[in-house]
């Protein structure tokens, strides 16, 4: 006869959320790395093809577009695993706001193209977990594929 104390069963139930949190947390980083990869040379070649390559040269705009890449790859696979249009808007949300906040000290010349990517990315990543520590039932349980069906 097995006798299982409650507190096992608790922290066993905290373990299995904290390991769907982190899982979660790392297929939108996946995703969002992947979007990166495959949509630049989108924006490239479009680019190119109107003779508008000159975007590129401003870090601030290349910081949107970059976001923009990540952002619509991070939503796709949110929406993919089940989540709703608020978090996902939410998340977008997190992903914009560094680099926004950073056009300011960019513009003022306060800190370089490379301090606004590194920090940009770095602040997103750190807001990202901010936003699912806000709303935790929103990612730390299994979200069914029926994104269709919530349309």
């Amino acid at each position: 006869m097995s006798t299982t104390r409650p507190a096992t069963v608790l922290s066993v139930a905290r373990l299995l959320r904290v390991r769907h949190f982190v899982r979660h947390y790392l297929e939108m980083v996946f995703a969002m790395v992947v979007g990166m990869i495959v949509l630049a040379p989108v924006w490239s070649w479009a680019l190119e093809r109107v003779g508008a390559i000159e975007p590129f040269s401003r870090p601030d705009l290349a910081a949107l577009v970059m976001a923009t890449d990540m952002t619509i790859a991070m939503s796709a696979w949110m929406r993919f695993r089940g989540h709703g249009w608020a978090p996902i808007a939410e998340m977008a949300a997190a992903m914009y706001l560094p680099f926004i906040i950073l056009f300011v000290p960019l513009w003022a010349g306060l800190i370089s193209a490379a301090t606004l990517m590194t920090a940009g990315h770095l602040l997103m990543l750190v807001a990202m977990a901010g936003v699912m520590l806000l709303r935790p039932q929103e990612y730390t349980h299994h979200h069914t594929h029926h994104a269709a069906q919530q349309a």
